[in-house]
């Protein structure tokens, strides 16, 4: 039995399914307004935080890196920002917490909403989309001598992590050639991967760069303007990652001036995007409400998710998504 934290709150039936997997462990709640209601935002700090085996939720990191601390901490979320920073995480490791994430659960949804802002983009849905409702239109002929296939085009995908990894998968029978960049390649991606020094020396042959990146303090401002320039011209930026890693107004600049195709972006900075921003009115831009993650039912499955892993935890077991 393990003495469990919930940091989190779920609607009705994902809260049943909790308790029900919970039943032969000791539970421990927050104060209702103290419980995250959000996977980005971290929980109220709670003196009993450090009293459990596990917790479940978004705990402020303050709460983990006392002179008592649990064992393991699962996040409602496939970022972990606020426990990578370097002070923290090694705080974590001296005391023997491990830190997974949900990374799996939002693997699928995020690689499919990337591939459909990626096909939108090329089968120029947002122009067919912006004439239906302005005028009625019917731009048949503009339309098709503008639309893309893909076999022939090169794909490149920022970051291999899980979200990445299933991108790949379904990109491949579009035919076109993939390439992967993450920090350190190590050979056995089963894509071409290279590092960011050598993706800058072949940017000139991509047709669409999707970024799955997190934040850490090497990716903020990983797409910059330099990497921006040498895009070509009608190339499109898709973003499902994280807003702070593009510099967002030579973004805006390129779509703007035509140096770009377009863009599919489902995070930005900062969020929410302010209604006056130029990226919303931007003809060749696609902008969803960071909700690439979502699906129907994603509350069961982040309960599914980190009850299977508090099954591994008490057998001692590998944990799935171990970051830490």
């Amino acid at each position: 039995m393990a003495r469990v934290y919930l940091g989190s709150r779920f609607p009705p039936e994902a809260s049943a399914r909790l308790d029900a997997g919970l039943a032969d462990h000791d539970v421990v709640r927050p104060r209702p307004e103290d419980a995250s209601a959000s996977n980005l935002v971290a929980g109220a700090v709670d003196p009993r935080i450090a009293e459990a085996d596990v917790v479940f939720g978004q705990p402020p990191p303050i709460a983990l890196t006392g002179a008592r601390a649990p064992k393991w901490v699962h996040l409602t979320s496939a970022g972990y920002t606020r426990y990578a920073n370097a002070d923290v995480a090694e705080a974590l490791r001296a005391r023997g917490v491990r830190v997974t994430t949900s990374s799996t659960v939002f693997a699928e949804p995020c690689a499919t909403h990337a591939l459909a802002l990626l096909l939108a983009l090329s089968r120029q849905l947002p122009s067919a989309s912006e004439r239906q409702h302005s005028d009625h239109a019917w731009p048949s002929a503009a339309l098709r001598a503008r639309s893309w296939i893909w076999p022939g085009r090169t794909i490149m995908v920022l970051g291999f992590g899980g979200i990445g990894r299933r991108l790949v998968e379904l990109l491949r029978p579009l035919g076109a050639r993939i390439v992967v960049v993450r920090d350190r390649p190590r050979g056995d991606e089963g894509v071409a991967t290279m590092d960011k020094t050598r993706a800058e020396e072949m940017l000139s042959e991509v047709d669409a760069v999707v970024s799955t990146l997190p934040e850490n303090a090497s990716t903020r401002g990983f797409v910059d303007v330099t990497w921006l320039a040498a895009m070509r011209p009608h190339a499109f930026f898709v973003n499902v990652g994280r807003g702070v890693t593009v510099d967002q107004d030579a973004l805006t600049d390129a779509l703007a001036a035509g140096r770009l195709g377009g863009a599919g972006l489902d995070v930005t900075e900062p969020e929410p995007l302010p209604p006056e921003h130029p990226l919303w009115t931007l003809p060749n831009v696609i902008i969803t409400p960071h909700a690439a993650g979502g699906q129907i039912g994603e509350p069961l499955a982040l309960v599914d998710h980190f009850l299977a892993n508090l099954v591994r935890f008490v057998r001692g077991e590998a944990l799935v998504d171990q970051v830490i």
